[in-house]
């Protein structure tokens, strides 16, 4: 257990220095201010690395975690067809840890990215998810 908090520990402080490594390729994840209304812009940058450009999980990380990230096209039809926005949100800011999966809190990046207002932090959290919301398969 303590190893996996370890691993957690240096999975966000790579993330949060930009850089992170896989096999023999770097991949960089941009951690910069990105403007809080250009939701499909902060998902590129924030969300993509591990969740994939098409949202299912299959980003450029997702092979160096120890379990798939979220298919994140697919949060609607496993709620029973209601897009789970309270949900989102609270990944979101607080994170997510499971047996296998762990989601950082992106609440915290955005609270000290620039030392950005609550209102900013606030917005962002709210464009991502309804963004995330447009992301969901029929």
């Amino acid at each position: 257990m303590l190893k996996r908090y370890v691993l957690i520990a240096a999975t966000l402080l790579i993330a949060a220095t930009g850089y992170a490594k896989s096999g023999e390729k770097t991949v960089v994840i941009p951690v910069n201010r990105i403007d809080p209304t250009d939701a499909k812009l902060m998902y590129t940058n924030y969300c993509a690395a591990c969740h994939g450009a098409d949202g299912r999980g299959h980003g450029p990380l997702a092979g160096a975690l120890s379990s798939s990230p979220t298919d994140l096209t697919t949060l609607a039809k496993t709620h029973g067809g209601r897009y789970p926005e309270s949900h989102v949100i609270s990944v979101l800011s607080f994170g997510k840890e499971e047996k296998d999966a762990v989601m950082p809190a992106w609440g915290h990046v955005f609270a000290t990215l620039n030392a950005v207002s609550m209102q900013d932090r606030v917005l962002r959290i709210s464009n991502l998810t309804r963004y995330l919301r447009t992301m969901q398969v029929k």
